[in-house]
């Protein structure tokens, strides 16, 4: 499902200046907490800006995210990486250092479903974008 709507972001996104880098996943074995996982998260940033998801984070409408990821693009800022954290979440330091934190919601989620759930939202951001019939309120 995930590789789906990447796929799909990554064929609507072309032609708007969106494309999808790569999907990197940081496990922290060592244990050592959301500190030693945000050092590993940090280490793996290609550079530019990065967006994390965290329930502190900003809630906000698909049209809204779309308006953001368009506003990204516009401003010619280079990549743009999202981070999903780990089972603790994201460590204050990391998300104080990001771009942006988004919220799904006030509910938790479990990781794999955030990757679903964000996957989804680039491919639906894309989408309204275009002007493409994917989204319908």
């Amino acid at each position: 499902m995930i590789d789906d709507y990447l796929r799909r972001f990554d064929k609507t996104g072309r032609g708007l200046g969106l494309s999808l880098g790569q999907v990197v996943e940081v496990e922290n074995r060592k244990g050592g907490g959301m500190a030693a996982e945000a050092d590993l998260i940090r280490a793996r940033l290609p550079g530019g800006v990065f967006w994390v998801m965290d329930e502190r984070g900003d809630v906000m409408t698909s049209p809204g995210f779309a308006d953001r990821l368009g506003a990204q693009r516009d401003r010619g800022a280079g990549d743009l990486t999202m981070v999903i954290g780990g089972a603790d979440g994201i460590d204050p330091t990391l998300r104080d250092e990001a771009g942006m934190a988004i919220s799904f919601g006030k509910m938790v989620w479990p990781h794999m479903l955030a990757r679903v759930m964000l996957s989804e939202q680039l491919y639906r951001a894309a989408s309204i974008l275009a002007g493409g019939p994917y989204h319908r309120v």
